[in-house]
């Protein structure tokens, strides 16, 4: 049992109406969600405001309200008015998201602080990088949580996960249940977001690592420039007992300097002298995965290792999750076996299947990350290069010109389709990634139904080739503009191939 007091004490606070005592048996933010006993806590967001839902609240059965010391919707005289009508108890705090993130965590006792809690943030890597990190941690015999774009994962159980970051009180649930199936561990994304919302306020990482800064997440319900988007991230290392940076990253210098000020910090790096360094980096392929091997000089391990995705990027990745580790005192062996057999959802995701041409789905969904895969693949692609993608509606056109230039640049072929329309006609879109497209020589052909493209490129792939479905990764869905359906790359691939191997096989039986 919860009193609204308990779930307050250690935050300032100012009683307005009503008993601070009162028995709350829920803590909701969303007012639909209240109910008998409901301590409802009025967030300010970018679109809509909690404290004109506070009636519904009311109504609904919240016997309590947390809201913004500076709110204008209800005056004195009308939070009066509601006590005495409801009976409402009503305080105010300073801030609202700070408030939610504390009574969340009072309100499950703050579970997190079981677990071996480890953040990861910047503008890539984040998801690869949490899946390594999880892997090791499982091959190390550490039962571990996950927390982050592509799904959550609570006891083995995979989930999908709302936004990179949850909401603070979700959050504060998730860790709750990941305590109760006695985890010992969580690696979890932390976006820029969630630092700047205090999502992840009053969470104590054992670790904090640092990937790279990019331009991103710009705009008017974002951040206002690439300054504030750093300082947001730099927040991270506020709430960590132990650094992680990559040495290599545009702003390493400005990150280390603000990390050092909060906790012990190590690096990694390929170009850049580091406490985790990689050398003699090289394409490799082992078990019929394409991958990089490199040496490793670090504090905790000295080793030539194998990591089962291509690419420098993915170096980058391995060693950001190598230093976690180390700081965590995972065995190398562990080490070694979880990133020679890494896999992420969406994220270059081999298709299995048994003919003689690889099959990859990526989440590349802008210009800068098309060419990072197509430029890392080419080193490994004895074949042709055919990448299928369409664009996303509602989006900036500068990316449908973008991707089409890079694809048209860089493929073989490239087979252009939708992506998720949304409210924009399929074709208005691919005709604007073929004005891109136009300013290259590249060879394309174009079908605007996903599973019919992705059925032409698999027809048209000879031995050796790399047919690469990019734009949608881990998404197993795809929006129009009145409905929504299930679709997943990886599974309709799957079918495809699964069905032209029938068939072969029946031809050679004949």
């Amino acid at each position: 049992m919860h009193h609204l007091f308990d779930l307050l004490a250690g935050l300032a606070y100012k009683r307005i109406e009503g008993n601070d005592r009162v028995v709350i048996s829920s803590v909701v933010y969303d007012s639909r969600m209240a109910s008998a006993g409901s301590l409802f806590v009025c967030i300010r967001g970018f679109v809509s405001d909690g404290h004109r839902y506070i009636d519904q609240a009311v109504e609904k059965g919240a016997t309590a309200v947390l809201m913004q010391d500076d709110q204008c919707y209800f005056s004195e005289k009308d939070l009066h008015k509601l006590f005495l009508q409801k009976g409402v108890a009503i305080v105010s705090v300073n801030d609202t998201r700070i408030g939610l993130a504390h009574v969340s965590g009072m309100f499950f006792s703050h579970p997190s602080r079981s677990l071996t809690l480890v953040g990861i943030t910047g503008t890539k890597g984040k998801t690869t990088t949490s899946y390594m990190v999880r892997d090791i941690f499982e091959k190390a015999g550490r039962s571990t949580g996950l927390i982050g774009t592509v799904s959550n994962i609570v006891g083995g159980e995979v989930r999908q996960a709302a936004r990179t970051t949850p909401e603070s009180y979700d959050l504060q649930e998730i860790f709750h249940e990941m305590a109760e199936r006695k985890q010992e561990a969580c690696v979890m994304e932390v976006s820029s977001q969630g630092l700047m919302l205090d999502r992840v306020y009053g969470c104590h990482f054992s670790v904090g690592a640092f990937t790279n800064l990019y331009h991103d997440h710009i705009g008017e319900h974002e951040h206002a420039n690439m300054e504030e988007y750093l300082q947001a991230k730099l927040l991270m290392f506020d709430l960590s007992d132990i650094g992680i940076v990559n040495a290599d990253c545009s702003v390493a210098e400005q990150v280390i300097e603000y990390a050092k000020g909060k906790c012990p910090v190590f690096t990694y790096g390929i170009d850049s002298q580091s406490d985790a360094f990689a050398c003699n980096v090289r394409k490799d392929r082992r078990n019929g995965l394409i991958g990089t091997s490199f040496s490793l000089k670090s504090p905790w391990y000295e080793d030539d290792f194998f990591v089962a995705m291509p690419g420098k990027f993915n170096v980058y990745n391995a060693l950001c999750a190598i230093s976690i580790a180390g700081s965590c005192r995972i065995p190398a062996d562990a080490v070694r076996k979880a990133l020679a057999e890494v896999h992420v959802p969406g994220r270059l995701q081999p298709v299995p299947h048994n003919g003689d041409f690889s099959v990859l789905v990526d989440y590349a969904h802008n210009a800068a990350s098309l060419e990072n895969l197509l430029t890392t693949l080419r080193e490994y692609c004895p074949g042709r290069l055919i990448t299928l993608f369409g664009c996303g509606g509602d989006r900036s056109k500068t990316r449908r010109y973008e991707m089409g230039e890079i694809s048209g640049k860089l493929s073989d072929l490239t087979i252009i389709t939708s992506d998720n329309p949304r409210n924009e006609d399929p074709m208005a879109i691919i005709s604007d990634i073929l004005t891109g497209f136009a300013k290259t020589n590249g060879i394309y052909k174009l079908e605007p139904d996903r599973k019919s493209a992705i059925a032409l490129a698999l027809s048209l792939a000879q031995k050796d080739d790399f047919v690469i479905i990019a734009g949608k990764g881990h998404e197993n869905y795809q929006i129009f503009s009145d409905h929504t359906i299930h679709f997943d790359d990886a599974e309709v691939a799957e079918e495809i191939l699964m069905k032209m191997e029938a068939a072969a096989g029946k031809k050679e039986s004949r």
